[in-house]
């Protein structure tokens, strides 16, 4: 009971909040406008031609010892939407005379191909650069190793050089992620290879799928056999439900859309769970269905996103109203809570766009103004908690707001993105004429 009277007191100050005069739209996209610039500059002058800025100690990190420059890829298409010319000019210059992937490091095919595959292809599709295309090329073709198992599911880990692949225990999430941008990097080269081997993956795993409909944690590659059960809408399963949606949405693949509609059925069947708290999913046996866990989290707050995609208005509002209830526990959203008790399990923030992409998704449908008050607490929590004199950091936790040493390339990639499209003028982007990966990368629509 006591539980639930905090929750209820969280709700009516949180109601009290939106109810406060706000800025228009057009001065709130301008803001974030400005955060953006604030995090951009401090990566330019801390952590030039790396992969992201650490913006306490105010130096850089790079994921495998040499650049990728991750950070640079990421931002470009947010620059553009923008209109900051100046600075993706310069961004631009940066990439294309010093980006090379011919290089004898071990990556993690899941993070690549989201962040510098998906946005050298939107870098490309946006500037019209030829070079863009011929890098995208380059590393699609340095990623094709990871698929050469014995069941067509990807191996975790590349080497970009030699083409050797690790780690034959994935996740859906890693390997069902590939087609939005393998298909895009096929359909712009004209070569079918990079589509078809993502296809041939998800088609596998699908197959793989319990016999209500459901998919487990991690599966071993080598032999197709399930190691962790346990089935979720959250990290290392939620982009592969994505991209299900999406690849009907962006290639026009049929049989993409009826795994969608057979997998939604399935989620709403045995994860879907109503309490008092609000409507949430929750974690249950692929195989029985029955419960396991009541954990929702920042990853998890993509699902109305992906609701309000396939017309599912009522419960992506519903399931949103819950998503902010978790935001408003502590003024910023945790990584994961216990949703029965409305306690914190993790305590950390890195940053993660999700609920604001969501918030994004339901104002472009609905035109509801409570999407946009619900931009405004996005955009105070991060500034009043994450803001910095170099940038933005996430936070160990989000209860004492400790702050840690990390901007990751995806709050320039995606959490600024989303949050100024909210308040943007809707000219900025053809909502119905792009999708957008996981990584919040907008790729033009269009058949193989």
């Amino acid at each position: 009971m006591k539980n639930f009277l905090s929750f209820l007191l969280i709700l009516v100050t949180a109601l009290s909040c939106s109810s406060k005069k706000s800025d228009t739209r057009a001065e709130m996209a301008e803001k974030v406008k400005q955060e953006f610039l604030h995090a951009w500059g401090a990566y330019e002058k801390y952590a030039w031609g790396h992969d992201a800025l650490k913006p306490l100690s105010k130096t850089y990190h790079d994921w495998y010892g040499v650049s990728l420059l991750m950070t640079p890829v990421d931002a470009f298409d947010t620059m553009v939407l923008m209109g900051l010319t100046d600075e993706a000019a310069k961004d631009k210059k940066l990439i294309l005379e010093n980006l090379s992937f011919d290089k004898d490091i071990e990556v993690q095919g899941f993070e690549i191909n989201i962040r510098l595959l998906g946005g050298l292809l939107s870098c490309y599709e946006w500037d019209g650069d030829e070079r863009f295309l011929a890098l995208a090329e380059d590393l699609g073709n340095r990623l094709l190793p990871l698929f050469d198992s014995p069941t067509g599911l990807p191996y975790r880990f590349v080497n970009l050089k030699t083409g050797t692949t690790r780690d034959h225990l994935n996740n859906p999430a890693e390997i069902g992620t590939y087609i939005l941008e393998f298909g895009t990097l096929s359909r712009l080269t004209r070569n079918s290879i990079y589509y078809d081997k993502a296809m041939i993956a998800l088609n596998e795993l699908f197959k793989r799928r319990s016999d209500i409909g459901l998919v487990g944690t991690i599966i071993d590659v080598n032999t197709g056999e399930w190691v962790n059960t346990t089935s979720h809408i959250s990290g290392m399963i939620d982009s592969y439900y994505e991209y299900l949606l999406k690849a009907w949405l962006l290639l026009g693949d049929e049989n993409c859309k009826k795994k969608w509609d057979a997998s939604i059925d399935a989620i709403n069947t045995y994860l879907k769970h109503e309490l008092e708290s609000g409507l949430w999913y929750g974690q249950v046996d692929m195989h029985s269905g029955e419960r396991v866990a009541t954990r929702f989290g920042a990853l998890d707050a993509f699902f109305p996103a992906l609701l309000a995609l396939d017309g599912d208005f009522p419960t992506a509002s519903e399931l949103q109203k819950s998503c902010f209830t978790m935001w408003n526990l502590h003024g910023i959203e945790p990584e994961q809570i216990d949703y029965a008790t409305m306690d914190v399990v993790y305590a950390n923030y890195p940053l993660r766009p999700e609920i604001i992409e969501s918030a994004y998704y339901l104002y472009h449908y609905t035109r509801d103004k409570k999407y946009l008050d619900m931009g405004q607490a996005f955009y105070d929590g991060l500034v009043t908690y994450c803001k910095t004199d170099a940038g933005y950091a996430a936070l160990k936790n989000v209860i004492t707001k400790e702050k840690e040493d990390s901007m990751e390339s995806f709050f320039l990639a995606e959490t600024l993105k989303y949050l100024y499209l909210l308040f943007a003028d809707d000219q900025v982007l053809d909502f119905d004429a792009y999708v957008f990966n996981t990584e919040a990368h907008p790729l033009k629509k269009g058949n193989r």
